[in-house]
């Protein structure tokens, strides 16, 4: 298993925007392929703790971040959702394979909620795809309506132990980690069968836990400097 994971990481870390066909198709067998059997092996967790992050639990108080700028030109703050009655953070970037992947669903999702939930969607890659520039043009072509941030520093995804875009948490109402993970467990839209974000919104919405509280991420590995 390990090997499997630091050959695709390889993958991704040599793929770029300018990649042909081929490669990116390539890419996107070699990454459902290897998903499918990671999530045999690693099922989502039901009870409070955390199996896949390293720096966080279910329950600990959502670390702030500060004065992060936005493709809107404005320097942005945790606290500043604070009439929120839930926040879905995304540590994710312009570049990973798997975040785009996700991109349409992420929209979708942040259309649906805009009047009950905050999606935060952060890059701390510095990778040349990643810049806030690029970010601007990302989200104007993809027609992000959720708060899109970039911390060059990458403290906010250290603090939260992200480890992968894109990378998922969900705060409930006391700003306490509700649910951290993946969005669903498919890559393929058409062959969801767990709505892992999803759910745990809609449970925290209805004044309940979310169920699933934990599922592995999976995405392309965050290059720390």
């Amino acid at each position: 298993m390990h090997e499997m994971k630091m050959a695709l990481r390889n993958t991704f870390m040599k793929t770029n925007p300018s990649s042909n066909s081929s490669r990116a198709l390539a890419v996107h067998s070699a990454l459902v392929a290897f998903f499918a059997v990671a999530n045999a092996l690693a099922p989502s967790v039901e009870a409070a703790g955390a199996k896949f992050n390293k720096v966080l639990s279910i329950g600990d108080a959502a670390p702030e971040w500060t004065n992060l700028p936005g493709v809107d030109d404005k320097l942005h703050n945790l606290s500043d959702y604070r009439e929120a009655k839930v926040i879905v953070m995304v540590f994710t970037c312009n570049h990973c394979p798997v975040a785009k992947m996700y991109e349409e669903r992420l929209v979708e999702f942040a259309r649906k909620y805009e009047r009950k939930v905050q999606v935060v969607a952060i890059s701390v890659s510095h990778h040349g795809a990643d810049g806030l520039e690029k970010m601007k043009a990302r989200a104007a072509e993809r027609g992000m309506s959720y708060q899109y941030l970039y911390d060059e520093s990458q403290k906010s995804a250290r603090s939260y132990g992200a480890t992968v875009t894109p990378h998922f948490f969900v705060l409930n109402g006391e700003r306490q980690i509700a649910y951290m993970g993946a969005f669903d467990d498919n890559f393929e839209p058409d062959r969801v069968e767990k709505h892992y974000l999803t759910d745990a919104v809609e449970a925290l919405l209805a004044g309940n836990e979310p169920r699933v509280k934990e599922s592995l991420q999976r995405g392309c590995a965050i290059d720390y400097e």
